[in-house]
């Protein structure tokens, strides 16, 4: 009974992108590396933005906006918080996490996308 209340908990409604960093590894390319994909094109998973609540922070004398979000998809081994999820053309690096759900069914994780505040002008 517990695998059928875990499926219908899981709603798949985007598309998503999972990363992960490749360090450059040329003598001179130190701090150059790239993100490559983890995955075959794009998974399906279940994004929800989670509400504001205090959405901005100073940093250094910048206030920053973020946009956090809960980000559940089926489970796949080797994922790591290193990662970064990229959704509608957002970049969602990942805050918390992964979290198994249930036995290896799925994975959760909290990921922001982390943007100056103010006018982009």
């Amino acid at each position: 009974m517990a695998g059928k209340d875990q499926q219908a908990a899981f709603r798949p409604n985007k598309r998503v992108q999972l990363e992960r960093p490749e360090a450059d590894k040329s003598f001179g390319g130190a701090g150059l590396g790239k993100w490559v994909s983890v995955t075959n094109g794009k998974i399906w998973a279940e994004v929800r933005d989670t509400l504001p609540s205090r959405g901005e922070n100073l940093a250094e004398g910048l206030t920053i906006a973020k946009r956090p979000a809960r980000i559940r998809i089926r489970y796949r081994p080797g994922l790591t918080a290193r990662m970064r999820f990229i959704v509608d053309g957002r970049v969602l690096q990942i805050v918390a996490g992964p979290a198994e759900i249930g036995r290896r069914y799925l994975i959760e994780f909290m990921a922001e996308e982390s943007t100056p505040a103010g006018n982009p002008a």
